[in-house]
């Protein structure tokens, strides 16, 4: 009895911290944030093959993500800006609804356009639903960094990865299934409606408790201030150019993948089905696996090594997709692949993000985080659009996923140099350090800076 009360108990405690309002508002916010990457993303890369789209404009359409990767030169707006007739909702709240009405507007127009009938009008509904999605993700993650405390920062962000999957692998497989029936019109319309889970969780939970509004100054300079004060304040911080460059490199080889794997698929003869079914399910249900594993491995072993771990996983689930290359169509093979990768991915968006987030201060937490954010993907993004293509065809898929391993490998090393100079802990901002209002404190419940870093950062 006693041992079935103790079980009990510890379950319970394990749980309990997922269904606290901060983890749960990020679940909602992770699938609101999730879906107009895959209308971008997977989605549109099937949608242009079948139309007979060639693969060198294809993989020409990951430019488009670049919109997410300069996000950090609007996101200082969302911040300090103040909206028209629904300010009194709060900034947070009252922008969460204009780019969630932005984005459901981007991905009808979307909806509407016929690549048969040419490349140019898809190219321009994609880029306004990049940017459109580019600034609803700058809401959400300020919104979710701010309504959590320092000691939800691993669940919240796991919490976070389970909404982004749910909404990015939900997306893609009802668009697929949707336009095998009703066409890709109906198919992007339907997409649409995941935008509101993350209005109405702000509507519901309102203004972050965190939240610290920049200190309000008139004219130009004070203009001028707003846009450069959030990057001076990072960069100020010891290590602050090596973190970046991080940043950077660590996802190259995993988003050159990525990106690319549609192009594989179709090349190997998977139908719309079976992609659904292998890719979208079985990735969807490694993901969520990984997350918790992440959960896991974050409270287990600490931040910096749990994100060393994942980084060498990611890369070696790179390698997984040039086995797969190797051997052809094969449901099992597809299943494996993607399942380790996804899996990788999981445990990667935890402990990672988690680091990332706790890096921003939060009197600029949106500005801060999209740009790291936009930073995290940029190289990937910009090698997939302008050569990845052409590698495909001039090396082949087995030698192209060989390299994305390889290219990983600077990152690794990286962070590994980062862990014995110690500049992981130095880097950590407020959003990292509990405050006098949250619920957890250290030191006999003194909010101590170096207690939270440890606590946050350290392994």
């Amino acid at each position: 009895m006693a041992t079935a009360a103790s079980g009990r108990a510890g379950w319970s405690a394990a749980v309990a911290p997922y269904l606290e309002r901060g983890p749960l508002a990020a679940l909602f916010l992770g699938v609101s944030s999730g879906f107009p990457y895959a209308m971008i993303g997977a989605t549109l890369t099937t949608r242009l093959k079948q139309d007979g789209i060639d693969k060198s404009t294809i993989t020409a359409f990951a430019l488009v993500f670049l919109a997410y990767n300069l996000k950090f030169l609007w996101a200082w707006i969302v911040d300090g800006v103040r909206l028209p007739l629904i300010a009194h909702l709060g900034q947070r709240v009252s922008w969460m609804l204009v780019a969630g009405v932005l984005v459901i507007a981007a991905v009808a127009n979307l909806a509407f356009v016929d690549p048969a009938a040419g490349v140019g009008p898809v190219v321009t509904a994609a880029i306004l639903v990049g940017v459109a999605g580019a600034t609803f993700d700058i809401v959400i993650d300020a919104y979710r960094i701010e309504a959590l405390e320092p000691r939800q920062l691993g669940v919240g962000s796991g919490m976070s990865q389970y909404g982004w999957r749910i909404g990015s692998a939900g997306a893609g497989a009802l668009a697929l299934v949707v336009a095998a029936r009703q066409g890709w019109t109906a198919a992007y319309l339907s997409c649409a409606l995941l935008a509101l889970p993350a209005m109405i969780a702000a509507l519901v939970l309102g203004e972050p408790a965190r939240r610290r509004a920049p200190q309000e100054r008139r004219g130009f300079g004070a203009a001028v201030g707003a846009i450069w004060q959030p990057f001076l304040e990072f960069f100020r911080r010891r290590g602050a150019f090596l973190v970046l460059l991080f940043v950077l490199l660590h996802k190259i080889g995993d988003t050159l993948a990525n990106l690319t794997l549609r192009l594989l698929f179709d090349d190997l003869g998977y139908t719309n089905d079976e992609i659904a079914i292998w890719d979208v399910g079985v990735g969807f249900w490694a993901f969520l696996v990984g997350i918790f594993i992440g959960g896991i491995l974050y409270a287990r072993m600490g931040l910096k090594r749990s994100v060393l771990l994942s980084l060498v996983l990611m890369a070696v689930s790179n390698a997984s997709f040039a086995a797969l290359a190797a051997a052809g169509h094969s449901n099992l093979g597809m299943a494996a692949a993607i399942g380790f990768e996804n899996f990788a991915s999981g445990i990667g968006g935890v402990v990672v993000v988690a680091y990332f987030s706790a890096l921003c201060d939060l009197r600029f937490t949106a500005a801060q985080f999209a740009l790291i954010s936009a930073a995290a993907s940029i190289v990937g993004r910009f090698l997939t659009g302008t050569t990845a293509g052409s590698m495909i065809e001039a090396v082949g898929y087995v030698n192209f996923y060989l390299i994305t391993t390889v290219a990983a490998v600077p990152g690794i090393v990286l962070f590994w140099l980062m862990m014995r100079s110690g500049l992981i802990d130095s880097s950590i901002g407020s959003a990292g350090i509990a405050g006098p209002d949250d619920a957890r404190t250290v030191a006999g419940n003194k909010p101590t800076e170096e207690g939270l870093r440890a606590e946050t950062a350290t392994g």
